[in-house]
């Protein structure tokens, strides 16, 4: 940034005004989306900071840069809309089980959150976090990681994620959120307890790199897995201690025994009537679901499957019965093409590579 830059954008030229913002506002979505859950509440949030930004040029002083400037708008915004209940659109009802599924291993608290587009990651600056930081980038975006928020009170979320995911001083969250520094503390050493509580570890080191060929391999036996209704194959790939979850249905399943149950109960199980088709979300391994339609070449969402792996295993299958969220991954709502029904259209499937 430039002294005359900013002097043009506080003049009202927007296209100054772009050039000092625009480097942020792929790292304000992501920051927004830790905070809210959803990827089109993220990117709101981020249009009014601009237009809050845009209007409050004029009181900029320049103590703080302008990327701290913008996340103390940001932020602020998040809790807003959090705190409004009546603001924020209720969530979508998702496609829900059947009703005669098996008890699950435990019943937890309705969480809503949404899948995170690997796509939208491209144009994210490569901008190391803060001294402060506890998390790693690629653990941070983790939908376990996402999840985990969710849980926060609003306050809670916002300073772990300025200070343990963004490296913020604590000075300086104290500064953004108007509080002080012995409440910024406080609120950090609580979420980090509950989160800590609600995230088991994991051997981190053993997982697959993203997009490499042992994620492609174990990807690809979960698609042959889930198609050909191989219910025994599915559980082998399975951790011991693997979970399947359906947020924000708050029915979870634990274990070989208990997702082997829960598969079997599914009314088309065992008519090979799913097609998945390959996507990326949180920087994890994720499919697009398809129905087949008894009466026609047609396929018809059936929700996103994310997967969380660990080592050569599957830790966790998370899905989502959403479907508007098909256009943010790039997927359609139908398959038409009656070849699929003969092919798998997954290239992940290939193990030879």
């Amino acid at each position: 940034m430039t002294e005359s830059t900013l002097d043009r954008a506080r003049a009202g030229d927007g296209e100054a005004f772009r050039r000092l913002t625009e480097p942020y506002r792929r790292e304000l979505q992501l920051h927004c989306y830790r905070i809210l859950g959803s990827v089109q509440d993220a990117e709101d949030t981020v249009q009014e900071t601009l237009l809050a930004a845009w209007r409050g040029l004029g009181g900029f002083q320049g103590r703080a840069s302008v990327r701290a400037w913008l996340y103390r708008i940001a932020t602020n915004r998040c809790l807003n809309a959090l705190r409004d209940t009546g603001r924020r659109p209720q969530p979508r009802q998702p496609a829900r089980p059947p009703r005669d599924v098996p008890e699950p291993t435990r019943r937890s608290e309705p969480a809503w959150f949404e899948p995170y587009p690997d796509a939208l990651l491209e144009d994210l600056p490569d901008t190391a976090p803060g001294p402060e930081a506890r998390y790693e980038t690629r653990e941070a975006l983790a939908l376990s990681f996402v999840a985990g928020l969710q849980r926060l009170p609003p306050r809670q979320r916002a300073v772990l994620v300025l200070r343990d995911v963004l490296g913020f001083r604590t000075a300086e969250v104290a500064d953004l959120l108007d509080s002080s520094g012995v409440s910024v503390n406080s609120a950090l050493q609580r979420a980090r307890t509950t989160l800590d509580d609600q995230r088991p570890a994991r051997d981190r080191d053993r997982a697959p790199l993203p997009r490499s060929p042992r994620e492609r391999r174990l990807a690809g036996r979960f698609v042959d897995a889930l198609e050909n209704s191989d219910v025994d194959g599915l559980v082998a790939l399975l951790t011991e201690d693997a979970w399947l979850t359906m947020p924000p249905e708050p029915l979870e399943y634990q274990g070989h025994a208990a997702i082997s149950r829960f598969y079997r109960t599914l009314p088309w199980w065992g008519g090979q009537a799913l097609r998945l088709v390959p996507a990326r979300a949180n920087g994890q391994p994720a499919f697009g679901s398809y129905l087949r339609d008894p009466h026609s070449p047609i396929a018809h969402a059936y929700g996103l499957v994310v997967l969380t792996l660990e080592g050569d295993r599957i830790s966790a299958i998370t899905r989502f019965g959403d479907n508007s969220l098909f256009p943010l991954f790039g997927l359609p709502r139908t398959l038409r093409d009656q070849s699929v029904w003969f092919r798998s259209p997954c290239p992940s499937a290939d193990v030879s590579s």
